[in-house]
């Protein structure tokens, strides 16, 4: 995604600038080309230098600087840049650029650029809550900027509030969604589901499965990144929701249909990454179930809905089968009882395919009877191929 992306990373003078260090290493090192722009405050901070080290770029710091390949024309960063990104930003050049002054380079590329430009505010929380910051910032967002607001956590003064700079992971993650905001599937409503479900037994037990949620996450990443409008819904995971999805929390089976079927209404795509129990209890227990009254414990159970034989409309439907033995057959014998467009087939006896790891190794079925089988990837990777493939039948 951002591999060959020019991206202008404006740095003002805060004390979070120092974090701007580790937001220029990890762009440089996904493949982008970082010029880091700094206001003069900003070298009070973190030295030209650090920048210049890590993004093996020069650094422009002065409007007027002779040395830089920028320096006679500076509408030139403006016009090759992809996106402008502004971490930290501080009240004072926030108020600049709402106010249209151009008194340093940044904000001349900001006033000069067509790219999309991300804001992400930092400082004191209670400048940020001053209402002229927050008409500034209101003013930025009508005009089409993003912003990143702050997380709340310790400030430099010693106290807690809003005002924090977001992770850098979370900065990255909006950059990678505007610059998908033209791709392949803009403009198209996909629903995910990932995780496992939970049926309860009693207030503290249920029946769950192994999933950790890291292929359906996948899918709704890469999707935002590629342009398009994501619903996740996600049963328990220990995973951090995509900023730019519509996460929606689920626990159980019942929850996870009610929340796909009201989802999917207006969706050119669902795919199924869930691992949704196939039984639940048929009574919980409404008090914990005590180890001391009970020698044995005998539950009965019964079937939770199927949620992709049960769930119709007008939008491609995207399965996976998590086999132990005879993949394939397994596999097209669920895609034609639930009449899927397509289904992702996995050994999970397979180590480096099966749960709680970060690649997969799948197998690929359509409607059409075409098997195309996947070497070892990462899920990201694999979240591609399977994009790609719903790409394909989505059509214009």
């Amino acid at each position: 995604m951002l591999n060959n992306k020019t991206i202008v990373l404006g740095i003002t003078g805060g004390i979070a600038a120092y974090k701007a260090a580790d937001i220029a290493s990890k762009l440089t090192q996904a493949g982008a080309r970082v010029e880091a722009v700094m206001t003069e405050a900003a070298a009070k901070f973190i030295t030209p230098l650090t920048l210049r080290n890590i993004t093996r770029r020069p650094v422009v710091t002065d409007i007027f600087e002779l040395g830089s390949e920028y320096s006679e024309e500076h509408v030139a960063l403006a016009e090759a840049t992809d996106v402008v990104l502004i971490a930290p930003a501080t009240a004072n050049t926030i108020s600049k650029l709402a106010a249209g002054i151009a008194d340093n380079m940044l904000c001349c590329i900001v006033l000069a650029t067509k790219a999309p430009i991300i804001i992400a505010p930092a400082m004191n929380d209670i400048m940020y809550q001053n209402s002229v910051t927050q008409e500034n910032l209101a003013k930025l967002k009508a005009r089409g900027f993003t912003i990143i607001e702050p997380e709340y956590g310790r400030l430099a003064s010693g106290k807690m509030g809003k005002g924090r700079l977001p992770e850098t992971s979370r900065i990255i993650e909006v950059v990678e969604r505007v610059l998908g905001q033209n791709k392949d599937l803009a403009g198209k409503r996909i629903v995910v589901t990932a995780g496992g479900t939970r049926e309860p037994i009693d207030p503290v037990r249920h029946i769950g499965n192994r999933s950790s949620g890291k292929m359906g996450y996948a899918l709704a990443e890469v999707a935002r990144d590629r342009g398009a409008e994501v619903t996740l819904i996600t049963a328990p995971a220990a995973l951090s929701g995509p900023s730019g999805v519509k996460v929606i929390k689920i626990k159980t089976a019942a929850e996870m249909k009610n929340a796909v079927v009201e989802a999917v209404k207006k969706a050119g795509a669902l795919l199924m990454a869930a691992a949704v129990a196939d039984y639940q209890p048929k009574a919980t227990a409404k008090s914990k179930i005590k180890k001391e009254s009970t020698k044995s414990l005998t539950l009965e159970l019964v079937k939770t809905p199927d949620i992709l034989s049960e769930v119709a409309g007008d939008f491609i439907k995207v399965g996976f089968a998590a086999e132990s033995e005879n993949l394939i057959a397994n596999a097209k014998k669920k895609l034609k009882a639930k009449q899927l467009d397509l289904i992702v087939a996995n050994d999970i006896t397979k180590e480096d395919s099966g749960f709680d790891v970060d690649t997969n190794r799948v197998t690929l079925i359509d409607k059409n009877g075409k098997v195309e089988e996947l070497p070892l990837m990462s899920k990201r990777e694999v979240a591609e191929k399977i994009l790609d493939r719903v790409r394909g039948m989505m059509g214009k």
